[in-house]
């Protein structure tokens, strides 16, 4: 089959930019993209197919492979996942953009023009080149501060922390010390109390209650008794 002179210089540019040859569409042979990047694949068709529906296929097999993303007859972006697809029916061009991709993406796929009985289409080859790696940063060390109280700072803002600990301590002997300073001279008290009262009981009674009383002869009542017979009569205390 001849084709026209325009038709055939189409053909022959379309190899040498490394298109893949159909009847009625073209596009690009390989597609590079880089990891989490993006890519753009545009495909050309002849004139005829303008309000045809244009679609975006993966897998190598042709009958087999899936549609990700298709037009709807006009000019509109669609737009499906991460794949969106928008035709250009002046320029007889539709553009396929693929984002965020991932290693998984890299496979074989399709442009294509869909028609009663067989579609049009042409393969691309998409391959994904792996992400720059990051240079590995230098970890900061962070510096901690224990926090000091307004008096502590305004009193001495270079205290240490063995100096605060030092302090505090000095601070609750401060306020033990008289405590039991105070506890013990209470205590002495009670004792010397308690020392006196018995002190005190035993001198009011020299005997036990039903005991001998202790009293001295009274001389004058000896003169007016008998000789014989009589008993001496004693002085008690009280």
């Amino acid at each position: 089959m001849w084709l026209p002179q325009l038709d055939l210089m189409r053909v022959i540019s379309a190899k040498s930019q490394g298109y893949s040859i159909a009847t009625e569409i073209t596009g690009p042979t390989t597609v590079n993209g880089l990891e989490r990047g993006s890519l753009t694949v545009q495909c050309v068709y002849r004139s005829g197919w303008e309000t045809y529906l244009k679609w975006w296929c993966r897998g190598a097999i042709w009958h087999d492979c899936k549609i990700l993303v298709k037009t709807t007859g006009s000019e509109q972006e669609v737009k499906r996942d991460r794949v969106s697809i928008k035709d250009n029916q002046k320029n007889r061009t539709f553009t396929v953009t693929m984002e965020d991709l991932m290693k998984t993406d890299a496979d074989t796929y399709w442009c294509g023009i869909e028609k009663t009985g067989n579609d049009l289409g042409v393969t691309v080859q998409v391959t994904i080149d792996p992400a720059p790696t990051p240079a590995p940063t230098t970890p900061t060390s962070a510096t901690f501060t224990a926090p000091v109280t307004q008096e502590e700072t305004s009193s001495s803002p270079t205290l240490t922390g063995h100096h605060l600990d030092n302090r505090h301590k000095l601070l609750k002997l401060s306020v033990l010390l008289p405590l039991i300073f105070t506890i013990l001279l209470l205590l002495s008290v009670a004792a010397s109390l308690l020392a006196w009262r018995m002190m005190k009981r035993q001198q009011k009674g020299t005997a036990a209650p039903g005991g001998p009383l202790l009293c001295r002869p009274d001389p004058a009542a000896g003169r007016n008794l008998p000789a014989k017979g009589y008993h001496e009569a004693f002085l008690c205390p009280g």
